[in-house]
């Protein structure tokens, strides 16, 4: 039986009408009112896009569900004559998008799309992946590709091709893996030579490029000449079909589509150019820094890929255990069943709000920079803003992308072992979503670079002023603010926060060492100076922790978003204290940990 991914969701419901600070984020597109779309007011405004994701919610629900498996048996496509051809279910997956007009949701409204918020973008895109993320991973690829082009590139050729992707005629991909260079991007061969044109000439290969053969890509290469390392690489705007002479041509060639564990409906392409003409986008040299919008963008996309792939997976359990009967009784009337269960859910529901939380931040940073870029002068409060949202998307990227991944692939395999022997049978959906949740933990960077940035991350915050940080412990003792609580679970919060930078700084000390003996002014000069604490060999030794930081700062910012939820809603209070409950042993554990090493 179909169902609505949003309608049928009461969680869903409650997010996007609490959890959704629609009042930063509706002025950042409708100034005024009435506004240039016929909106009369934020709530006409809210309503609409309301609308539009209970519509992509009984699509997903239904015709995108239905087809998950057949485009799982029937894979991608095939490759022919040097282009990627849709197999029958992903064409029709693309033919529905288009009709319901999904592409465009978040696409200029003056070249031909909807004009809506990124956040009502990104809530279809979670309804996707619940019910299929090969469909979902394919969409992708033309909505972070209408981005790029209107965050990068020139005038022209954002409306030349704009209008195309929305059309559904034309998508892309990120082009930075070669077979040499993994996550070491510095150490990419693809070169560019500039022609007397001013386009250039790309050569070399690149693989695992997900939906390389979308007709175009954004293409990370090294300008004859340039520097070694991350600070000479350049991007490039290469589309596979070109007119030279009144005819057109192929460009570059996609070699292979992959045979993978999981995404069978994905495809992932050898792409190889030879004199491909390509155009320089932006300045020389700094190809990295244009990438990693567009790398970080994904990483965000992950974990609401982490959020539907975790609701498909469970949802389909809890259905089978509520119609499973074993030793006379329900599935669920088994108490450990019914236990785990009931964490699995909480760890959903709690990850899920984080996500949200985490997307509000990251929509109002996406659009204060792309009106920076495109020349726009801020105002005061709106540089504040900007700040804001980008210090909470930074802070969240890398904590979201590995926690959701992680977290996925753990309780799709609970999701099988619920099931017991039926979950090992290719018949039940479960394995899908299990082979499928790999690939959120390898692509756009494996969770263990995702730990190494948050760590470098906090680490970089202490050693800005390390004096600051650790007499700031004594402040943030729950003692000393027993009376600045707004609410109990806001005073658990902070006394799980303190617990954390207390036990952190133990850690610090005893892997940095930069003096600890305070009664000596020459050790104690080296403790708050921030050059003593950076010692390579010393670091190292703290990086081995790196995946334990992240996962205790991921507890820690789930539960620091489910108190805010909490001091809003009597309701939430629950969720916050089922999830404090369910974490609290892993941060002793990871603690236990710290102090053993």
């Amino acid at each position: 039986m179909a169902k609505n991914y949003y309608t049928d969701e009461n969680e869903w419901q409650w997010l996007y009408k609490n959890a959704i600070d629609w009042d930063r984020i509706i002025p950042l597109y409708y100034p005024e009112f009435p506004s240039a779309d016929g909106f009369n007011n934020k709530e006409e405004v809210i309503a609409f896009i309301e609308e539009m994701i209970t519509a992509t919610g009984e699509w997903t629900g239904g015709a995108v569900t239905e087809r998950a498996r057949k485009l799982d048996e029937d894979g991608a496509g095939t490759i022919k004559d040097g282009y990627t051809v849709p197999s029958e279910a992903l064409q029709a997956f693309y033919d529905e998008a288009k009709e319901l007009q999904v592409i465009g949701l978040s696409a200029p409204t003056e070249l031909g799309g909807m004009g809506a918020p990124v956040i009502a973008n990104l809530l279809a895109f979670t309804q996707m992946n619940r019910a299929c993320m090969s469909s979902a991973t394919q969409l992708g690829f033309f909505t972070s590709m209408i981005d790029m082009l209107e965050r990068f590139a020139d005038k022209e050729d954002a409306e030349r091709l704009i209008p195309q992707i929305i059309a559904g005629d034309l998508s892309g991909s990120m082009c930075l893996t070669e077979p040499g260079a993994g996550s070491d991007l510095g150490n990419i061969q693809t070169t560019a030579v500039e022609q007397e044109d001013g386009t250039y000439l790309l050569n070399g290969s690149k693989l695992f490029i997900t939906n390389g053969g979308g007709g175009l890509g954004f293409v990370l290469a090294r300008i004859k000449g340039a520097p070694e390392g991350l600070h000479g690489i350049s991007l490039f705007l290469c589309e596979q079909t070109i007119e030279e002479n009144g005819e057109k041509k192929r460009n570059y060639e996609i070699t292979k589509n992959e045979h993978k564990m999981g995404l069978h409906g994905s495809f992932t392409c050898e792409v190889v150019y030879e004199n491909s003409k390509a155009k320089l986008i932006g300045k020389p040299h700094n190809g990295f820094r244009y990438m990693l919008h567009l790398m970080n963008e994904a990483r965000i996309a992950v974990g609401l890929q982490s959020v539907g792939g975790i609701e498909g997976c469970l949802a389909y359990a809890r259905n089978y255990a509520e119609e499973r009967e074993q030793f006379g009784k329900n599935l669920m009337e088994h108490p450990l069943y019914a236990r785990n269960m009931h964490d699995w859910e909480t760890e959903r529901d709690a990850f899920r709000a984080l996500m949200v939380d985490t997307v509000v931040h990251f929509d109002v940073y996406q659009r204060l920079d792309l009106f920076k870029r495109q020349g726009k002068e801020l105002t005061a409060e709106q540089e504040k803003e900007y700040l804001h949202a980008k210090k909470w998307t930074r802070r969240r990227t890398p904590l979201v992308k590995m926690y959701g991944a992680e977290t996925f692939t753990r309780l799709s395999q609970r999701a099988i072992q619920a099931l017991g022997g039926y979950g090992f049978i290719e018949e039940y959906d479960v394995s899908r979503y299990h082979r499928d949740s790999f690939a959120a933990l390898l692509y756009e960077g494996t969770s263990q670079i995702q730990a190494l940035m948050a760590m470098k991350d906090l680490m970089k915050f202490i050693m800005r002023n390390p004096a600051k940080y650790f007499t700031g412990l004594v402040n943030a003792n729950p003692i000393a603010n027993f009376f600045g609580a707004g609410s109990e679970e806001e005073s658990k919060f902070n006394t799980l926060q303190y617990d954390f930078k207390k036990n952190f700084v133990k850690l610090l000390i005893k892997t940095l060492k930069p003096g600890t003996n305070i009664a000596d002014p020459a050790e104690t000069r080296k403790f708050f100076n921030a050059k003593e604490w950076l010692k390579e060999e010393n670091v190292m030794k703290l990086t081995i922790h790196a995946e334990s930081i992240a996962l205790a700062l991921s507890y820690l910012e789930t539960l620091r978003v489910l108190a805010k939820h909490a001091a809003m809603d009597d309701s939430r209070k629950d969720l916050f204290n089922r999830y404090s409950k369910l974490v609290m042993p892993r941060l002793a554990s990871i603690y236990e940990d710290w102090r053993q090493w």
